[in-house]
């Protein structure tokens, strides 16, 4: 089974409670107007963008504009993680 080795470099202030990053959408989306389908956060940096089902893919495009490894989703109730280097879903408390 595959590991992440990027966990070790997050710090607790990304895994805390959504909501407030939830009611703000994905960054570049509002700027234009854009629309997404679900948000992830990158958990370096705390940038939230939209995903692989939204027009403008931006939480991906900031991955491969900063090399961040890691996001989770932003979707309630959902408590699942990605790593965009290692390929590794992980699950996060709630």
């Amino acid at each position: 089974m595959k590991s992440c080795k990027h966990l070790e470099t997050l710090e607790d202030t990304w895994l805390t409670d959504p909501q407030p990053f939830y009611e703000q959408g994905c960054e570049e989306c509002v700027k234009t107007g854009g629309r997404w389908v679900h948000l992830r956060q990158c958990l370096l940096c705390g940038h939230v963008g939209c995903c692989d089902s939204s027009p403008g893919k931006h939480a991906t495009k900031h991955f491969h504009a900063t090399k961040h490894p890691l996001i989770r989703s932003l979707e309630p109730g959902e408590t699942w993680g990605w790593c965009y280097v290692d390929e590794v879903m992980m699950d996060f408390p709630s």
